[in-house]
């Protein structure tokens, strides 16, 4: 059976045209099936409230309004995640080099 592109896990390079109208808008679908499931996890009460942050938009990680602010959120979501899987995990700063946050976050990952 083949499973063809567009599948969860799988890059597709072919461009948003031959993928079909609705393909422009995936990010979209996928930034509001995370939030649900942050919130699922009261992400609000337990994240946010604690780095006095406001809570995301509907859209927040599909536009880059700032990325530099979308960088944090996104390393404070994942410190606070891998927390939540049982590892302690440091909360980044934001004056911290990027790609060592990164880098540690994926080191992280990885001993799951």
């Amino acid at each position: 059976e083949d499973a063809g592109p567009g599948r969860r896990g799988e890059r597709s390079e072919e461009g948003p045209a031959e993928r079909g109208p609705g393909a422009a808008f995936q990010m979209f679908v996928l930034m509001e099936d995370l939030l649900d499931k942050l919130k699922l996890l009261s992400y609000e009460e337990e994240a946010l409230r604690r780095h006095n942050m406001r809570p995301l938009s509907r859209h927040y990680f599909a536009l880059a309004t700032n990325p530099g602010e979308q960088f944090f959120m996104f390393c404070t979501l994942a410190a606070w995640l891998i927390t939540k899987a049982g590892h302690p995990f440091e909360q980044p700063q934001e004056c911290d080099d990027p790609n060592a946050v990164i880098s540690n976050v994926l080191s992280e990952l990885r001993s799951f």
